[in-house]
């Protein structure tokens, strides 16, 4: 209470004389037109501070991992701030990749041949300058996982790998088949449940550098890919622990969130589109197995699932996928450490949807759940360009698991 209080009235000093400088006593021919917008903007303030910034949900049930938490990745338990001019969730997910910056990042690229004849592009960040760790056999590596059409150019991506880059750790970019510019060998693409292409990532890096500490963060469709993988998995996986932003717990239920029809209009067309868009360059491969005019008719994700993605991957329905797809299934079987943040009010995981009870049943799980900040968005800051709140859990959470995981491992 005593924080909100000081926080309160620095807000409202700046403001007042933020407006006093800058509006004239003479507006509307008198002194009432300034008393109106002081009035508004204390107002407003007030609002803010009692019910947009808030400290997240924290849900753990694992008690030494939540002091693990406290004390490493304190950005977990301190009060978030979204941007004050565009905390809705729909705003910062439309004007984040438009607002925040882009870091200049040099790749490597290397393509890795798959069992079944396809062939994956894995963007390198190496980092053979860090300082902190000059051995590039036991230098830290992160890899990285973009959403459901995103590449190493994402500027999600381009933050994570600017925040790795000053802790002097490497960084991996998985990008899934077909995304990135290379070309399909094979008439397959990817999807949220099939986790082939992922176990053949994490092995390849895990063997070029068997001695160096491995870690893995995924985003939105990244996010899911990863859980999925995960709860495959369990223990039996050379990553020391995980972090999940933005991901969609459960896809019944995210696919209805998006055919609302302002969410539609918004980002459902878009997002169908984006997916179109991204197979038709290999239409001449693709059309040896689908009616391609079918899928380029689609106007939902959820029917360009049902003629393009459960069909590639086999399965009898659409609900069958999005059963499969669903992290949520898979959750209690994590045996490895990880944080997840998710925003309430992400349109494209809505907050109903995640799975706080089923997280509480597994003591690696860790969710970190805000009141706002969209889905990848976490704006914060009054022009927000730089680092957002998602970049910064990010950091301390890799910073944590690298330099002082052996604390949790005996969990």
């Amino acid at each position: 209470r005593r924080r909100w209080a000081m926080d309160w009235q620095v807000l409202t000093r700046e403001l007042s004389l933020y407006l006093e400088s800058q509006v004239r006593v003479g507006l509307f021919g008198s002194g009432v037109g300034l008393s109106l917008v002081l009035g508004f903007g204390v107002a407003y303030a007030c609002y803010y501070l009692s019910s947009i910034a808030k400290k997240p949900q924290l849900v753990a049930s694992n008690d030494r991992f939540c002091r693990f938490l406290e004390e490493h990745c304190p950005v977990v338990t301190e009060t978030y701030y979204p941007t004050i001019w565009c905390w809705e969730g729909r705003v910062q997910t439309l004007l984040r990749p438009f607002i925040t910056s882009r870091p200049q990042v040099e790749y490597r690229n290397e393509l890795i041949k798959t069992a079944d004849g396809g062939q994956i592009s894995l963007d390198w960040f190496d980092n053979n300058d860090s300082l902190y760790y000059p051995d590039a056999s036991t230098r830290p590596t992160v890899l990285l996982l973009p959403g459901l059409t995103g590449t190493s150019k994402e500027s999600y991506i381009l933050h994570m790998i600017h925040q790795s880059e000053t802790l002097g750790y490497r960084c991996v970019v998985f990008n899934n088949r077909g995304i990135a510019g290379e070309e399909l060998l094979t008439p397959r693409t990817y999807c949220a449940a099939n986790t082939e292409d992922l176990e053949a990532v994490v092995h390849h890096v895990h063997d070029l550098h068997p001695s160096a500490p491995f870690m893995a963060a995924g985003v939105s469709m990244g996010g899911m890919l990863l859980l999925n993988y995960l709860g495959k998995t369990g223990r039996d996986t050379p990553l020391m622990a995980a972090a999940i932003f933005s991901a969609g717990w459960n896809v019944f239920e995210s696919v209805e969130s998006l055919e609302k029809p302002l969410n539609w209009l918004l980002f459902n067309y878009y997002l169908t589109t984006c997916l179109q868009s991204s197979i038709s360059r290999h239409r001449q491969m693709l059309e040896k197995l689908f009616d391609m005019d079918l899928v380029m008719k689609a106007r939902t994700v959820r029917e360009f699932d049902k003629q393009f993605t459960s069909v590639m991957f086999g399965y009898r329905t659409i609900d069958d996928y999005y059963e499969d797809a669903s992290p949520c299934r898979k959750l209690k079987s994590v045996g490895i450490p990880v944080l997840c943040l998710n925003s309430v009010d992400d349109v494209f995981s809505p907050g109903h949807a995640i799975p706080v009870e089923t997280a509480k049943q597994n003591a690696n799980v860790a969710l970190v759940l805000t009141s706002c900040g969209g889905h990848i968005g976490f704006l914060e800051g009054i022009w927000p360009r730089k680092c957002t709140y998602m970049d910064r859990v990010f950091k301390q959470f890799v910073q944590a698991m690298f330099e002082h995981g052996n604390k949790i491992f005996s969990m």
